[in-house]
Protein backbone atom coordinates (compact mmCIF):
# COMPACT_ATOMS: atom_id res chain seq x y z
CA UNK A 1 0.00 0.00 0.00
CA UNK A 2 1.13 3.43 -0.82
CA UNK A 3 1.61 6.28 1.95
CA UNK A 4 -1.49 8.09 -0.17
CA UNK A 5 -3.89 5.34 0.17
CA UNK A 6 -3.09 5.06 4.42
CA UNK A 7 -3.35 8.15 5.11
CA UNK A 8 -6.39 8.58 3.16
CA UNK A 9 -7.58 5.92 4.75
CA UNK A 10 -6.67 6.94 8.42
CA UNK A 11 -8.38 10.56 7.15
CA UNK A 12 -11.72 8.23 6.35
CA UNK A 13 -11.77 6.68 9.12
CA UNK A 14 -10.92 9.38 12.05
CA UNK A 15 -13.73 11.78 10.62
CA UNK A 16 -16.29 9.36 10.56
CA UNK A 17 -15.65 8.72 14.25
CA UNK A 18 -15.56 12.14 15.07
CA UNK A 19 -18.64 13.10 13.50
CA UNK A 20 -20.64 10.02 14.72
CA UNK A 21 -19.05 9.54 18.72
CA UNK A 22 -18.63 13.46 19.41
CA UNK A 23 -21.49 14.97 21.20
CA UNK A 24 -20.14 18.37 20.75
CA UNK A 25 -21.37 17.60 16.48
CA UNK A 26 -25.34 18.10 16.14
CA UNK A 27 -24.87 15.20 13.61
CA UNK A 28 -27.39 12.30 14.99
CA UNK A 29 -27.37 8.57 14.12
CA UNK A 30 -30.24 6.82 13.56
CA UNK A 31 -31.31 4.23 16.43
CA UNK A 32 -30.94 1.20 14.60
CA UNK A 33 -27.33 2.34 13.35
CA UNK A 34 -26.37 3.50 16.80
CA UNK A 35 -27.63 -0.52 17.97
CA UNK A 36 -25.94 -2.12 15.21
CA UNK A 37 -22.55 -0.61 16.34
CA UNK A 38 -22.92 -2.04 19.80
CA UNK A 39 -21.88 -5.30 17.99
CA UNK A 40 -18.73 -4.13 16.01
CA UNK A 41 -16.15 -5.03 18.66
CA UNK A 42 -17.19 -7.96 19.73
CA UNK A 43 -17.36 -9.37 16.07
CA UNK A 44 -13.92 -8.00 15.38
CA UNK A 45 -12.54 -9.07 18.41
CA UNK A 46 -13.92 -12.72 17.05
CA UNK A 47 -12.49 -12.26 13.44
CA UNK A 48 -9.06 -11.70 15.42
CA UNK A 49 -9.01 -14.20 17.47
CA UNK A 50 -10.79 -17.04 15.48
CA UNK A 51 -7.81 -18.30 13.69
CA UNK A 52 -5.57 -18.27 16.73
CA UNK A 53 -7.81 -20.32 18.68
CA UNK A 54 -8.52 -22.54 15.72
CA UNK A 55 -5.48 -22.81 13.57
CA UNK A 56 -1.79 -24.05 14.04
CA UNK A 57 1.10 -23.42 11.44
CA UNK A 58 -1.77 -23.20 8.85
CA UNK A 59 -3.77 -25.82 10.00
CA UNK A 60 -6.72 -26.31 11.91
CA UNK A 61 -5.96 -27.83 15.03
CA UNK A 62 -7.73 -31.23 16.20
CA UNK A 63 -10.32 -29.95 19.09
CA UNK A 64 -9.91 -32.56 21.48
CA UNK A 65 -6.23 -31.16 22.62
CA UNK A 66 -6.91 -28.00 21.72
CA UNK A 67 -5.74 -25.53 25.19
CA UNK A 68 -6.82 -22.86 23.20
CA UNK A 69 -10.23 -23.62 22.70
CA UNK A 70 -10.95 -25.27 25.98
CA UNK A 71 -9.31 -21.95 26.91
CA UNK A 72 -11.74 -20.34 25.02
CA UNK A 73 -14.75 -21.67 26.19
CA UNK A 74 -13.70 -21.21 29.90
CA UNK A 75 -13.79 -17.42 29.38
CA UNK A 76 -16.86 -17.18 27.66
CA UNK A 77 -18.00 -18.74 30.64
CA UNK A 78 -16.05 -17.42 33.28
CA UNK A 79 -17.01 -13.73 31.66
CA UNK A 80 -20.38 -14.61 31.93
CA UNK A 81 -21.04 -15.54 35.37
CA UNK A 82 -18.55 -12.67 36.68
CA UNK A 83 -19.94 -9.79 34.61
CA UNK A 84 -16.33 -7.92 35.79
CA UNK A 85 -13.82 -7.91 33.54
CA UNK A 86 -10.86 -7.26 35.26
CA UNK A 87 -11.86 -9.95 37.01
CA UNK A 88 -13.40 -12.72 34.26
CA UNK A 89 -8.98 -11.84 32.75
CA UNK A 90 -7.64 -12.89 35.92
CA UNK A 91 -9.10 -15.60 36.72
CA UNK A 92 -9.22 -16.80 32.65
CA UNK A 93 -5.54 -16.45 32.34
CA UNK A 94 -4.59 -19.22 35.52
CA UNK A 95 -6.64 -21.52 33.52
CA UNK A 96 -5.33 -21.13 30.30
CA UNK A 97 -1.89 -21.85 31.37
CA UNK A 98 -2.57 -25.17 33.64
CA UNK A 99 -4.20 -25.54 30.40
CA UNK A 100 -1.50 -25.32 27.82
CA UNK A 101 1.09 -27.07 30.31
CA UNK A 102 -1.63 -30.28 30.87
CA UNK A 103 -2.29 -30.68 27.10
Amino acid sequence: MSWALLLTLAVIVFVNRYVFLDPNVPVRMPQIFHDALQYSAPCRLTGICSPIILMKNNVVRVFSDNPYLWEAICAVVIAFFVRQMVASVLTSLPVFYILVYAL
